[in-house]
């Protein structure tokens, strides 16, 4: 397949790298700065599933230099979504889907109404990673997963081939017909962990050290709970013990992409995610104390 991958960070990176290193024809779309970077270095991928480096990665800094396209991996930051939509019509009128594994739920309808339904595949990943000062991805979880699945019927074979052809990739690529279901459990899950981390500026180990701490991340993934209950997305109390669990279980050093950001002085996603729920909350007509709460110390980092 003629794979794109726009935006080439952490995700992007690791994901396209994965697809390229059993053969797939992948190109990173990026800015001149990363163009730069992974021209001059090449592009690393330091992972506990196991190293692989790509000389001389294809990249583009222009839709112009791309033919054509099957798929589009869209993984950027929830901020950097609008600056997308140009590039992402120029691919889809070259033959391109777009797979967005952006955090949250909140980009699905802005893309489809940019880019029509049909363009638009559902898509969520679950992987901690992140880049180096070389540019360089470092990815330290046991998990690699990359879930989609079809959001309009056209698109049911296109999701059976990007499964098939990743099956002997080094990573678990999963087409999933509840993919809307999974889109918003994991925007439940990553409310919480982002929040409460970012928030704290600690470390999952410490937060749940803290049992008065650690029980704001249990009432933020109940808030997540009620507004996906509220949009007709039926998440059981079985999934909230599922998500809590999961942070119950992850390395002690383990925190989230805002968390690192944070502390990297980045602009940080809470307008997309925390904002995001409020928002969708507000058009329910539901209140998300906890989420609020988190939103109002977050917000003053955003853009530090």
């Amino acid at each position: 397949m003629k794979i794109v991958v726009l935006g080439a960070g952490a995700l992007g990176a690791y994901f396209g790298s994965r697809w390229e290193q059993i053969g797939q024809d992948v190109t990173f779309l990026v800015r001149e700065r990363r163009a730069k970077q992974l021209k001059d270095n090449g592009l690393l991928i330091h992972s506990v599933k196991g190293e692989y480096a790509i000389k001389g990665p294809k990249v583009a800094e222009d839709t112009k230099d791309i033919d054509s396209a099957d798929l589009v991996l869209l993984s950027v930051k929830g901020y950097h979504l609008e600056g997308t939509i140009k590039p992402l019509k120029e691919l889809v009128a070259k033959g391109a889907k777009v797979l967005p594994i952006l955090n949250g739920v909140e980009h699905i309808s802005i893309l489809q109404k940019e880019l029509g339904e049909e363009a638009v595949l559902g898509g969520l990943s679950f992987i901690i990673s992140t880049l180096d000062d070389k540019g360089d991805v470092v990815h330290t979880s046991p998990f690699h997963d990359l879930l989609l699945g079809a959001l309009h019927p056209s698109q049911e074979s296109l999701c059976k081939k990007i499964e098939s052809i990743s099956q002997n990739a080094n990573m678990n690529v999963v087409n999933k017909e509840t993919i809307t279901a999974e889109m918003w459990k994991k925007y439940m899950f990553i409310t919480a962990f982002s929040g409460i981390t970012t928030a704290t500026n600690l470390p999952i180990g410490e937060i749940r050290n803290q049992p008065a701490t650690f029980e704001i991340a249990k009432q933020l993934v109940q808030d997540m709970r009620k507004l996906a209950n509220a949009h007709s997305i039926n998440i059981d109390e079985q999934e909230v013990e599922n998500a809590i669990t999961s942070m119950q279980k992850l390395n002690e050093e383990a925190t989230s992409s805002m968390h690192q950001d944070r502390r990297k002085g980045l602009t940080l996603e809470v307008e997309h995610l925390q904002g995001g729920a409020l928002r969708f909350a507000k058009q329910a007509g539901v209140s998300l104390p906890y989420v609020e709460t988190i939103y109002g110390v977050i917000k003053p980092f955003e853009n530090k």
